[in-house]
């Protein structure tokens, strides 16, 4: 009886501690939970990932794909409790870093996860490098947890995809008329030269491709830095010599520019000091004139005094005088 009473009382305590002490748990500060029941997420009403803004970058076509449900986030904090045929799925939602080049699924990929290959418009095989940024999206935790296989793989696969299309078919900004017209970068038309010169405005794409990744994997992608791109070796020096000889013929057409920039503002000058040369001689027989034409409109008597008396200061000066008689 004694032993019987044993196993009872010992079975007891294995269930309190196996199914009731062990159901106690805590979510850190830098996670977020979702309790499952039989394998089923705790929902919120019929409510799915399209009446939340973060399925806003999403096409028509793509929101019929990816609707998942939303379901009820366990917020950091505790101690909570759960029952034996429930689950608790804890996700880290801080923001984490990584190469470009990471494969999920295959550690020697890329060189051993450390450069990306893509290929140019004029299919050149070029190497990428480069980091991400990324965290869990904390308003689609079911496509994370729930909706895709390993969606570390799936998202990588995503950028990598859309990275390489970028590359393929990239073409530089065109440049102003007015600020280009001697610009010869079209004519060497070299895309991996185009490509480095606009990092930035190929970083600020990826950026806005991977815009909708929240809504359809549950991950967001905060940036993309491309540090370097590298063409192969047998193009590095045929790219440099093109380069050297692009930067030579840019400096003389920016040489021949200043100078005939120089020309041309000399020459405005010199128009401008002939014409106030000339404005200076025009300008006294112009006040002549109009003083001529002022005694005129005061009669006849006032321009033959004005005339005399012009007379007889030139006759003060002159040294010789010549009248002329008539015979």
């Amino acid at each position: 009886m004694s032993i019987l009473i044993g196993c009872i009382f010992g079975f007891i305590i294995w269930f309190l501690m196996r199914y009731l002490v062990a159901g106690i748990y805590t979510v850190d500060q830098n996670q977020r939970a979702v309790k499952t029941s039989f394998g089923r997420a705790e929902r919120i009403g019929n409510l799915t990932t399209l009446d939340d803004p973060v399925s806003d970058m999403l096409s028509d076509d793509q929101k019929s794909r990816y609707a998942y449900p939303q379901v009820r986030v366990i917020m950091p904090g505790g101690p909570y409790f759960k029952w034996p045929w429930e689950r608790i799925h804890k996700i880290s939602i801080a923001t984490e870093t990584v190469n470009m080049a990471w494969d999920p699924e295959d550690a020697s990929a890329n060189y051993n996860n450390t450069m990306l290959e893509a290929v140019t418009k004029d299919q050149l095989n070029t190497g990428l490098t480069g980091q991400i940024r990324y965290r869990i999206a904390e308003r689609n935790l079911y496509a994370f947890i729930f909706g895709i296989k390993n969606p570390y793989a799936h998202v990588m696969g995503y950028f990598v995809s859309v990275l390489r299309e970028r590359i393929a078919n990239f073409e530089a900004p065109p440049v102003p008329a007015e600020e280009g017209a001697h610009d010869t970068a079209a004519v060497i038309g070299i895309s991996i030269n185009d490509l480095r010169k606009n990092l930035r405005d190929l970083n600020e794409h990826m950026d806005q491709e991977c815009t909708s990744s929240a809504a359809r994997y549950g991950m967001v992608l905060d940036a993309t830095l491309i540090t370097s791109i590298d063409p192969p070796p047998e193009v590095e020096s045929a790219l440099a010599a093109i380069n050297t000889a692009y930067n030579q013929v840019s400096s003389d057409i920016s040489l021949a520019q200043a100078s005939a920039d120089q020309k041309i503002v000399q020459s405005r000058r010199a128009v401008e000091i002939e014409t106030l040369r000339a404005q200076a001689e025009v300008e006294p027989l112009v006040r002549l004139a109009n003083q001529l034409m002022d005694l005129k409109s005061r009669g006849s008597e006032a321009l033959r005094a004005y005339v005399r008396n012009v007379r007889l200061a030139l006759f003060e000066k002159a040294q010789q005088v010549f009248v002329e008689s008539k015979k």
